[in-house]
């Protein structure tokens, strides 16, 4: 029983009824200590990983499944806990009157949205097995594996490290992620992550097994809904009905659903409402675009990128209907100390990840080929608040 978090869900600002008691619980791009009904599948890392429970390492393996299924979700959970009993087992005292149990590996975990060349991969890994901080400048990547080769060539049983969202657009290929790892001593073994089969990437050359995560079945969805209602929203804020009618719409995919579910608390709460409505449902359903684009993925680009973004999920129609316009509206923000052509070129670069997307624009000049406009891949809603809430 978590005293602090009933009591939080109960407390008001300012006297009145609130729709949204914590944003973090409703966060499509947060994850809960322990995914629901993924005990199957936690098996099966478990029993990959089970040498490590006798000091050994395992060998690299990859784990796939589609956008939405928890991939993240269940490995960052699973290693979180993990990397708790590497220092447990680290922080006991052995007698010569007691065995001394096996020593656990390290485990790490990289998010290669956030790690895009040779030094942020082995900064990132170091970072997580050290306690003091990393420097970003002032060292060179040679210094860092030339670290982690002191630290981890000479232990026992070295790490196992994760690195989640391998076949991202634009992140690091398969072919460059192996020699990263050829960087590091032999006592390291790696858990990829990603939604490509096994038979469609070259991961299956460099990974001994591989661990399919299947999409959340209906009902399974409809408890993660009612669940994270119930951390995030007032009491009875969200009926049954409503968290089975998005996840019908939602086939499976946990991000789409729990998307939908923050949009629609958001546009209920601006309303002053507190329990969700159809409109609510409707409303969000509408907005998300599918496909859509992972709002982590969002979220995780850069500074800049963000704040352009930023931008146009707020422009006018007008100022949207083709590139050039959409450029020198969110140019000419007072905040956007960017030139325009580095803003252009921004909006080109988010097209080619698939971010945004290049159309047609309704347009014309009458000569030449017609101009293109952007279409968010992303619904506008949940990247404001988001955003805002990391502001």
């Amino acid at each position: 029983m978590d005293i602090d978090a009933r009591i939080e869900r109960r407390r008001r600002q300012d006297g009145s009824p609130r729709l949204i008691r914590n944003y973090d619980s409703l966060s499509p791009v947060a994850h809960v200590d322990e995914p629901s009904d993924r005990g199957p599948v936690l098996e099966r890392l478990l029993d990959h990983l089970d040498p490590v429970f006798e000091g050994g390492l395992p060998p690299n393996a990859y784990v796939h499944g589609p956008f939405g299924s928890g991939k993240s979700a269940i490995v960052t959970a699973l290693f979180a806990h993990l990397g708790g009993l590497s220092r447990e087992t680290r922080s006991i005292i052995h007698t010569s009157t007691r065995a001394v149990p096996p020593t656990v590996p390290e485990f790490v975990y990289v998010d290669l949205r956030e790690v895009t060349s040779e030094f942020a991969f082995y900064h990132g890994v170091l970072d997580e097995l050290v306690d003091e901080p990393v420097p970003d400048h002032g060292v060179g990547t040679a210094e860092l594996r030339e670290r982690l080769h002191a630290l981890l060539g000479s232990s026992r049983t070295g790490a196992v490290v994760a690195v989640d969202h391998v076949d991202d657009p634009g992140g690091i290929d398969a072919a460059a992620l192996a020699d990263l790892f050829a960087g590091l001593p032999s006592t390291v073994s790696w858990l990829a992550v990603g939604r490509a089969d096994p038979e469609e990437t070259s991961l299956s050359r460099y990974t001994a097994t591989s661990i399919p995560v299947e999409r959340y079945r209906r009902r399974v969805l409809v408890d993660v809904l009612m669940a994270r209602a119930s951390a995030g929203l007032a009491q009875q804020a969200l009926e049954h009905d409503l968290a089975r009618r998005i996840a019908v719409w939602a086939e499976g995919n946990a991000h789409d659903g729990l998307t939908a579910l923050f949009v629609a608390a958001d546009r209920a709460d601006r309303e002053g409402r507190t329990r969700l409505t159809e409109a609510d449902v409707t409303a969000a359903i509408e907005e998300i675009p599918r496909p859509s684009v992972s709002l982590g993925r969002v979220l995780s680009l850069p500074a800049n990128k963000r704040l352009v973004l930023r931008h146009l999920v707020d422009l006018d129609p007008e100022d949207r209907g083709s590139v050039t316009a959409t450029t020198e509206a969110i140019s000419a923000e007072p905040d956007v100390d960017l030139s325009a052509g580095t803003v252009k070129r921004f909006l080109y670069e988010m097209a080619e990840i698939a971010v945004v997307e290049r159309v047609r624009s309704d347009l014309s000049t009458g000569k030449g080929r017609p101009p293109s406009r952007l279409e968010l891949r992303f619904p506008p809603t949940a990247f404001r608040r988001l955003y805002d809430l990391q502001r």
